[in-house]
């Protein structure tokens, strides 16, 4: 979550590798943000891209104390996608249909490339879906009330430190949200935690990752394992994509820097990248299966008409191939 007011000091990893004069894979290769006392996240758990306070990795880098921040709540608080789509209750994969609703579109803020919603703006959205009348369709209300939405991650992952194989019944008696939601928690996170434990050492399975991590077998069922998966993907798939944004970038033909990575229903990997007026067309889309293509417009660009693939059956081409493929 982003205070009210910080926008402008979000930093993602690439921003932070630049100002220490390192290449992004050499700043991931040293992974300095994992060190003791270096300041966490302002990215929900798990979030695609991490982004960072730069008053507070400022404090760190200077040996300063490290500032805290503002801890009141404002309608004006910008929530990530997985923030968002806690507040009603859905899975995050599901906020990429949610988001393109009116009411949403147009209120999306994009922070160092990462969509964002203002906290008032997705409450409203929630409180005028739950306060329909029976029968006008769509989904009941199902979250609790005791804890505010976005909070529940970073709520429930304590209690699974604490027992790892904490169920989804112990959590509603803790926090007081329904099962449903406490079990799309907890899903969430040992998904994000085992996809943790497999990056640090890509030899282990899911199972034996949730086994180290004292999961039980019956717990990291088909949702997890697929969860955790797809979460590997996409950090792989984000690596690379913010390799292709840079080099765009640097070449005066995007404005973003952390590409955000989607999930389609169907479980595939897409991205799509705002063009400056130096192409022709105003986005680029990249899909794990068939790879880059342009879009004719930026509103529902997956579905936009007159698109026009790029470099045909290499799902993942080079930085230089891809600019050589636009410029030529």
């Amino acid at each position: 979550m982003i205070r009210a007011g910080r926008a402008s000091k979000a930093r993602t990893l690439t921003d932070l590798a630049a100002q220490q004069g390192l290449s992004i894979s050499q700043y991931r290769r040293l992974k300095p943000y994992t060190q003791e006392g270096f300041p966490a996240p302002i990215s929900s758990p798990g979030a695609q891209t991490a982004l960072y306070d730069a008053d507070q990795v400022d404090a760190y880098l200077a040996g300063h104390p490290v500032p805290a921040l503002p801890d009141t709540e404002s309608d004006e608080d910008l929530l990530d996608r997985a923030e968002a789509a806690a507040v009603l209750g859905i899975a995050p994969e599901s906020w990429s249909v949610y988001q393109t609703r009116a009411g949403l579109a147009e209120h999306r803020v994009d922070v160092a490339g990462v969509g964002h919603w203002p906290r008032g703006i997705v409450h409203a959205c929630k409180t005028a879906r739950d306060t329909r009348p029976q029968g006008a369709g769509g989904r009941p209300a199902r979250t609790g009330t005791l804890v505010p939405s976005d909070q529940l991650l970073p709520r429930t992952a304590p209690l699974l430190d604490a027992d790892p194989t904490i169920t989804a019944a112990t959590v509603t008696e803790a926090l007081g949200v329904h099962r449903d939601t406490a079990q799309r928690a907890l899903t969430h996170l040992r998904a994000s935690r085992i996809a943790d434990l497999m990056t640090t050492d890509p030899t282990l399975t899911v199972e034996q990752a949730a086994a180290r991590l004292g999961y039980p077998a019956g717990q990291v069922r088909t949702a997890v394992r697929r969860q955790a998966l797809t979460e590997l993907r996409a950090r792989t798939a984000t690596t690379y994509l913010t390799d292709v944004a840079h080099a765009l970038r640097a070449a005066g033909l995007t404005t973003d820097t952390a590409p955000e990575v989607e999930q389609t229903r169907t479980g595939t990997l897409r991205v799509a990248l705002s063009c400056t007026p130096a192409l022709p067309d105003p986005v680029l889309v990249w899909e794990e299966d068939t790879g880059w293509r342009t879009a004719s417009r930026r509103r529902h660009p997956y579905t936009a008409p007159d698109s026009h693939p790029l470099l045909p059956g290499t799902p993942q081409p080079t930085p230089t191939a891809l600019l050589d493929a636009l410029t030529t």
